[in-house]
């Protein structure tokens, strides 16, 4: 016997004797001792109790932030006791107050081993989820992704010399919202899908900040590809929000147009992407880049 299967027959002699009511007791904050032990970080009680709320259909109950204990497992980045709900029953895709899904919440925070987790239980068992519901921003766990890794890079900007600590915490986070994006991707994420407020998708996400590394993942699947010319409530493609970095960024500019980026496609001001290049050799760089399509 392993030390975990110990711990959990010693757990549930302790929960044995509560009953469905007690079970499903919440607090003043809505939690139940489930919430508290997952938040907790402990994984035998944790399992014990959802053994038996999961019996008593109380699994999924909700506390004040509209969070079950999957959704507090996310939060916190307890990966194992993830896997240990979703094997007990919990659903996935389940909305808290800010409309954000299990999916949402490892995205924003770079909860990586979370994520995989749930992507193992689903890869393992045939089993679906939408990955690609919004959240009450308007935004699909994706797009969750992806604006999180533009905040390491420009906060990695910001920082004009920062130290060893530093500088190694920020690209830990970086590698993380990027594995992030590549797990949910390979979860069926869809990069066409557009945010809800002005119709960007994460390929317009990524180019309007230069995020060349994201542009290069988001491009090896399929959906991208149909996306690469897809336009925002205001008309602009991947390519017109790339142009009008300042400085501009001739290497992102590049690799769209080798992808297949149109540089004659017009906005709703009917601006094609040169007209929107800011002045200088790196401006007159790109516009040459783009031939004839000046305006």
């Amino acid at each position: 016997m392993s030390l975990f299967h110990w711990q959990v027959q010693q757990a549930e002699r302790r929960v044995k004797p509560l009953t469905a009511e007690q079970l499903s007791d919440q607090d003043e904050d809505g939690d139940t001792f489930l919430h508290i032990a997952v938040a907790q970080g402990k994984r035998s009680l944790s399992y014990a109790l959802a053994g038996r709320m999961s019996q008593t259909g109380s699994l999924d109950l909700k506390e004040h932030n509209g969070q079950t204990a999957l959704q507090i497992a996310a939060a916190s980045d307890q990966n194992l006791i993830a896997g240990d709900l979703l094997r007990h029953g919990a659903r996935l895709g389940t909305r808290d107050q800010w409309g954000r899904t299990e999916f949402h919440v490892c995205a924003e925070k770079g909860h990586l081993a979370t994520l995989q987790s749930i992507y193992r239980f689903l890869t393992e068992n045939r089993q679906q989820a939408d990955v690609d519901m919004v959240n009450f921003e308007g935004l699909t766990p994706l797009h969750s992704a992806v604006l999180s890794h533009n905040a390491v890079l420009r906060e990695r900007r910001t920082l004009k010399e920062p130290c060893q600590f530093m500088s190694r915490q920020l690209e830990n986070r970086r590698n993380r919202h990027r594995d992030c994006v590549r797990t949910l991707l390979l979860m069926g994420a869809n990069c066409g899908a557009q945010d809800l407020k002005s119709g960007r998708t994460v390929l317009h996400m990524a180019a309007e900040e230069g995020n060349l590394e994201l542009l290069e993942v988001l491009l090896q699947a399929s959906s991208a590809w149909a996306a690469v010319n897809s336009k925002t409530f205001s008309g602009n493609s991947p390519l017109h929000c790339c142009c009008s970095l300042s400085p501009p960024r001739p290497e992102v500019v590049t690799f769209l147009l080798r992808r297949g980026a149109d540089p004659g496609a017009r906005n709703s001001e009917n601006e094609v992407p040169a007209q929107l290049v800011p002045e200088g050799p790196a401006g007159d760089l790109v516009r040459r880049m783009l031939g004839g399509n000046q305006g």
